[in-house]
């Protein structure tokens, strides 16, 4: 008898059927055997026909495959029939040699049947699992023990710019600003040398991250430990946070500013106010307080509508911000009402040089869409701490002064001083 060699342990299934089908789909996968044929009364067999797409001869007399494989006297072979009588012919040919039948084959088989169960369960449940990581939104990266990157899914190839190609294998650092390399090393050091168990992992920490160009970037990162195989893993979830940077940046804005004319409003003109009171303290300075208020704005409002009167007010803001120092401030408090705040302002010649110059500018014609309009300006000033050391008081002051202004023929300024002499109210 020749013995003929196989790449892996011999094998030969008689029976083509589920069990037959199911032990030849486990066989193909395991380079420890190799099946050398199959066999089934049923050309139609699913076995038969698995065999036949991995070139795999197929019998349909049992016999017949026994005899082709009389040549593999260490072949094994798996009885998934119900014909008894193939151990007979097994032993014609292969001498004393044991056929798994029966009930043995039938446990077998079962066996066979559970693990391809679990197999199927375990690749079902990777295969949501790649899915879930592949089409997040937020990027997925692995990274071992000593910072080098293992996984990277799509979402973080878009976040960062790189390719898993590029990225596999590089530290984390290259993904993060300096002063965050110091604390990712800390925190990678403290997971892997304390003796504590139950580490929380970082969750939601705000750090400034790199993109491939070299653009920084806000980003909210999410860090755990894992161990896998004995080894050591960080699995981070690192979230792009700009746009809601951006969003809070501009609430934040929209707290302080006004939103047609973008001067500040009320409450950070109150703010500077307190600021500019405590430096004028300490270094023993002035401050004076203006309260401006539009003449003649009601009318174009009334005549040309809103969005005229939205339009003057915007172009009157940008000539006002021109005529001070960038040390002081001007805001809008509310309808055609504007505040300053000057530091340091000098004397009270400068300050009404300054006056008569906001009111030089407002005097320009205003082109509202193709027409041009005029308004003026009424004018009342406060000093600190000539007239009062009081906040509340200083802008009620600077208020009442703009009445007298108005009631003095309007487009002037005046002082609080000048209040109590002026034209009754």
């Amino acid at each position: 008898m020749i013995t003929q060699r196989t790449r892996g342990f011999p094998v030969l299934i008689i029976g083509a059927g589920r069990g037959g089908h199911a032990l030849l789909e486990m066989f193909l996968e395991d380079n420890l055997v190799q099946v050398i044929a199959i066999a089934d009364t049923n050309p139609d067999a699913p076995g038969l026909r698995l065999a036949k797409d991995n070139g795999i001869p197929t019998y349909t007399d049992a016999a017949l495959a026994i005899q082709a494989c009389k040549d593999h006297p260490d072949c094994i072979v798996y009885n998934l029939s119900h014909d008894d009588s193939i151990a007979g012919q097994v032993s014609q040919v292969f001498g004393d040699k044991r056929v798994a039948s029966g009930l043995e084959v039938k446990l077998f088989w079962q066996m066979v049947m559970n693990l391809k169960q679990t197999k199927g369960e375990l690749e079902k449940s990777q295969g949501q699992l790649q899915a879930v990581i592949q089409n997040v939104m937020d990027g997925i990266i692995t990274i071992n023990e000593s910072g080098g990157i293992q996984g990277f899914n799509p979402a973080a190839e878009q976040i960062f710019g790189y390719s898993q190609r590029d990225i596999l294998g590089k530290s984390i650092k290259v993904l993060l600003s300096e002063p965050d390399q110091a604390e990712h090393d800390a925190y990678i050091h403290q997971h892997l040398h304390t003796e504590q168990g139950g580490i929380p992992g970082v969750r939601g920490r705000e750090m400034l991250a790199i993109r491939k160009n070299g653009e920084p970037f806000p980003m909210e990162l999410s860090l755990s430990k894992m161990v896998l195989g004995g080894q050591n893993y960080f699995v981070g979830i690192a979230r792009d946070i700009t746009e809601r940077r951006l969003a809070e940046q501009k609430i934040a804005h929209l707290a302080h500013y006004d939103f047609l004319t973008d001067l500040p409003n009320r409450a950070l003109f109150l703010n500077s106010l307190v600021r500019s009171l405590s430096l004028a303290k300490r270094n023993n300075y002035k401050v004076a307080v203006f309260f401006l208020d539009l003449d003649g704005f009601k009318k174009i409002n009334d005549t040309l509508g809103h969005d005229a009167g939205d339009l003057l007010l915007q172009q009157v803001a940008g000539r006002l911000k021109k005529t001070i120092r960038a040390s002081d401030t001007v805001a809008r408090v509310g309808g055609d009402e504007f505040t300053f705040v000057l530091n340091n302002p000098g004397s009270e010649e400068g300050i009404s040089l300054l006056a008569n110059k906001i009111i030089a500018t407002l005097s320009e014609p205003f082109d509202l869409n193709g027409r041009l309009c005029h308004v003026g300006g009424s004018i009342g000033i406060s000093l600190f701490p000539d007239d009062t050391q009081s906040l509340e008081q200083l802008v009620t002051q600077a208020d009442s002064a703009m009445y007298l202004a108005k009631q003095s023929g309007k487009n002037t300024y005046k002082f609080h001083r000048e209040v109590s002499s002026g034209p009754d109210k």
